[in-house]
């Protein structure tokens, strides 16, 4: 017998997440790694699996000595390495990059969700390998020329207090209000946006591609449509302000139509990127104090919303969306 504490409900929440998680990335990086054509990408993408593999292990050694069923998450049926290439010119590093971008919050909040010592230390363990990857990751994209920066500004040489409301202007109902220059916060959050938001058009257009079901095609093709209007509202937002528009120059789909991954994955992947986008938004409406700005997001969010809730419905319809642990049924339980 273990002489530490019953996880709690939360640990195991976090725990079974996490298994979804890296699950999936395993069976991505598998692909990636086999179609790797560069020996850099291809060393990082290894060494990454290496690491993720080991918690994986840990993560299901907890669950097996707490008695918990190990979740199914994703398997070797979910990847097919012997296929072509899906996506080309530095795409791989691109979606690891997303994928840690990602990690990297939800691993900071599950400490925040832990009080078992070991389970703190293990997602304390997996930020700091996060953080490391996803530098890496940063490097290699620059030094390849396939990472935009954000663009650059004059340095402020005063301090300066927001004098009236009018810093506030900018309502998206009053298209003649006056609009203030974007300050840099804001900058930051919509770069990022439209950043996220160029990958993760190229990469639903290469599942929209090899999908094999019909209604998960079909869907895919309506993320594309999504991306495409929300990257096209934000740049117009950078172009009122005479601001440069980032274009990312790498990672593009290739013509390949035969799938890499199960529809079962694909569909978890972009359930997994539109929480990540709602989160994002929500962040980036918190930091803008121009009204316009949360104005759109508010409206990209809902729209994300209703696109990840059609999503859900057609992973239940196929069997594809496993159920997390429940809480006990207490009115059941006293009927019986």
């Amino acid at each position: 017998m273990s002489d530490k504490p019953a996880i709690t409900s939360s640990e195991l929440g976090v725990l079974w997440l996490t298994y979804q998680e890296k699950t999936m990335i395993l069976r991505i990086l598998e692909h990636f790694i086999e179609k790797a054509d560069d020996e850099k990408a291809k060393d990082i993408m290894t060494n990454l699996y290496g690491e993720i593999n080991n918690y994986v292990g840990r993560i299901k050694d907890t669950l097996q000595n707490e008695g918990a069923v190990i979740p199914v998450g994703f398997t070797d049926q979910d990847v097919n390495k012997d296929v072509p290439k899906l996506y080309d010119n530095g795409f791989d590093i691109m979606f690891v990059r997303l994928l840690k971008e990602i990690s990297m919050a939800l691993h900071s909040l599950n400490i925040t969700m832990c009080y078992r010592e070991d389970l703190v230390i293990l997602f304390k363990e997996l930020t700091a390998i996060t953080q490391q990857y996803y530098n890496l990751c940063t490097q290699y994209l620059l030094e390849k020329g396939l990472l935009i920066k954000s663009p650059h500004v004059t340095m402020p040489k005063s301090i300066e207090f927001v004098k009236d409301n009018s810093y506030m202007g900018g309502l998206a109902i009053n298209p003649f209000s006056e609009k203030r220059a974007l300050n840099t916060v804001e900058v930051a959050q919509i770069h990022h946006a439209i950043e996220s938001n160029v990958f993760g058009l190229e990469m639903i257009t290469g599942f929209a591609q090899c999908a094999n079901e019909k209604e998960v095609k079909v869907y895919f093709n309506e993320g594309v449509e999504l991306a495409k209007g929300i990257v096209k509202e934000l740049s117009e937002v950078f172009i009122q302000g005479g601001i440069p528009v980032p274009q990312t120059p790498g990672g593009n789909a290739t013509r390949s139509t035969i799938a890499p991954f199960s529809d079962k994955l694909m569909m978890y992947c972009v359930s997994l990127f539109c929480s990540f986008s709602m989160g994002s938004g929500s962040i980036g409406t918190a930091f803008s104090l121009r009204n316009d700005i949360p104005a759109k997001m508010a409206i990209f969010m809902k729209d994300i919303f209703e696109y990840a809730h059609k999503g859900g419905k057609i992973m239940i319809k196929n069997g594809w969306m496993e159920e997390p642990p429940q809480m006990e049924e207490r009115k059941q339980i006293i009927k019986k």
